[in-house]
């Protein structure tokens, strides 16, 4: 058996090693750990923000959770809209809503999918005080108690006060909780009393709901307080229902006599159903398409931002084009390629002599080129992009020369801006230093005297630049046309400016519903669908080019 070679300290040589390389490996990472975070940060996250944005739809389900689980039983394919129980279901869920004011953020995600459901919500909101003022009213005339925020507490709430309502109603919690962007975490010296909550279910749910809400985003005490108007709707339905008056007979905690009062004169009130006080609402609600709209998007995964990001839609026949006048994304995405594509090559073949001449040309003239290359960098983006519209407009300069040098007619003018023609020039001049510095970078390590030799064997100046020179100059022009056309691809500000309706990118669609339409969901979407023709793109141009030949020099 060989000898075991040992190190200076007497352990194993092989051992001591895999210690000094894990020693290394750690001092390595060490070093990179500041630039992994920062990467991780400001990209890895933001981008798997935006692709789970683009799929996400939970607030339908977070903001009228009843109102989703009852529609399950709803027949989609029928012309009839829902049951009462599923309209009772919305207007418990979207009082809450509206207290919230989170209403009119369901509106407006579901507007998206069909117009005229976000007006609907907000009309609605308004209007539900008015649908339970009716059994408020009856129930506090019957006995004023009713109208008592320390008569309902101490009814609602435990004998002990329990100090939180940690454990209890989770569905209410968590309800409140998806509403609001704080956790409901305070102490609010509430736990709903289970005697109660067994003879009036839906009450509690609903008093319960409100003291966590006035408890935690209004700040107020729970028992100085009247409860919501739909609580007492609430107690209106449970003393209703069928079995309230055996359910009522279990119960004699506080409020007992006064709840058989109520029971008694229950009949009396005028009950008006939900479906009906919807419909005086607004007559959209009677509408099946309003109803198949929030059931097809109550999951919590939608594929619809995607579908819209493509010109199509769901319907009930499934999933078909939008209407002609509607498909605006495909084009874009089209002409958005092709314009970046444009860019790329104009910038080439503007850049290719420039760059040949700084390369060749003596040390001093060359840095003076380089500094009126690089001068492009120290204006503002938004003074050269505005510098074109001034010269490239009907009657800018560009068109003044061209009528005084008699080029064109002084009444036909060139349309150099407000379409796909402004935003080429305009970018190819603004992306140009981004093509020129990589293919300089390569053109300064290709010897010059590389032509002298092919000249002396012979080659013409024209085969001598094509066969020697141009070949090696090839890594340059990748790694040119990669930035310019990654970087013109998420161009908006310039194409917003001179690019009219015929010149705008999809970029500009994405910021638009960024900061205008406020519909994050389609922008992500939009923006997961560039990333994925972009990566395409480089996956392709790995395999015909090859990345390893795309060098910046050396």
């Amino acid at each position: 058996m060989a000898e075991q070679v040992l190190a200076a300290d007497g352990t194993p040589l092989k051992a001591s090693l895999n210690r000094a390389l894990r020693r290394q490996k750690m001092r390595a990472l060490v070093l990179i750990a500041p630039l992994l975070l920062f990467i991780m940060l400001t990209f890895i996250i933001p981008i798997g923000q935006m692709l789970f944005r683009s799929v996400e739809n939970s607030i339908v389900a977070d903001t009228i959770p009843r109102t989703v689980v009852a529609l399950d039983n709803w027949d989609a394919s029928g012309d009839a809209e829902p049951d009462e129980i599923v309209f009772q279901a919305l207007f418990y869920d979207l009082f809450v809503a509206s207290e919230a004011k989170l209403h009119t953020r369901l509106g407006s995600r579901l507007n998206y999918e069909s117009s005229g459901i976000s007006s609907l919500f907000r009309k609605s909101g308004r209007g539900l005080d008015d649908i339970a003022d009716v059994y408020k009213d009856a129930f506090v005339d019957q006995n004023d108690v009713w109208a008592d925020g320390a008569f309902w507490f101490e009814m609602m709430n435990t004998a002990d006060g329990a100090p939180s309502a940690d454990g209890v109603f989770a569905q209410q919690r968590d309800l409140l909780g998806n509403l609001t962007s704080s956790s409901v975490r305070k102490n609010i010296g509430f736990l709903p009393n289970q005697e109660i909550a067994r003879a009036l279910p839906l009450t509690t749910q609903t008093y319960t709901e409100w003291a966590l809400y006035v408890a935690n985003f209004d700040d107020d005490v729970v028992a100085d307080e009247k409860p919501w108007e739909s609580v007492y709707a609430a107690l209106f339905d449970d003393l209703h229902a069928p079995g309230a008056a055996e359910r009522l007979a279990n119960y004699t905690g506080t409020g007992a006599d006064e709840l058989n009062s109520a029971l008694a004169i229950v009949d009396t009130i005028p009950d008006q159903p939900y479906h009906a006080a919807f419909a005086d609402l607004d007559d959209g609600w009677l509408s099946p398409d309003v109803w198949r709209t929030i059931q097809a998007y109550a999951p919590r995964f939608t594929s619809g931002y995607f579908l819209n990001a493509i010109d199509l839609q769901n319907t009930d026949d499934g999933v078909e084009w939008r209407p002609e006048n509607e498909q605006i994304y495909l084009t874009l995405f089209v002409r958005t390629m092709i314009m970046s594509m444009t860019i790329t090559i104009s910038c080439i073949l503007l850049g290719y002599p420039v760059a040949w001449m700084l390369a060749n040309l003596p040390a001093r003239k060359a840095n003076m080129l380089m500094i009126l290359v690089l001068l492009p960098f120290w204006t503002s983006l938004l003074v050269r992009t505005s510098a074109w519209k001034v010269l490239l407009q009907n009657q800018g300069v560009i068109n003044d020369l061209l009528v005084w040098a008699g080029f064109v007619a002084d009444d036909n003018r060139l349309a150099l801006i407000n379409n796909a023609t402004g935003t080429v020039i305009a970018m190819t001049h603004i992306l140009l230093p981004f093509m020129i510095l990589p293919l300089y970078s390569v053109m300064q390590t290709i010897p010059i005297s590389y032509l002298r030799a092919a000249k002396s064997l012979g080659a013409t100046n024209w085969t001598a630049f094509w066969r020697v020179y141009f070949p090696q100059s090839v890594p340059g022009i990748g790694a040119g046309s990669i930035l310019v056309f990654i970087l013109s691809i998420g161009y908006y500000i310039t194409p917003e400016i001179v690019g009219g309706t015929k010149g705008v990118f999809i970029s500009n669609r994405i910021a638009y519903h960024i900061s205008s339409s406020l519909n994050w969901g389609l922008a992500a979407a939009l923006g997961a669908i560039l990333l994925a023709i972009v990566l395409a793109l480089y996956w392709a141009y790995d395999r015909i080019v090859g990345i390893d030949n795309v060098k910046l020099g050396g």
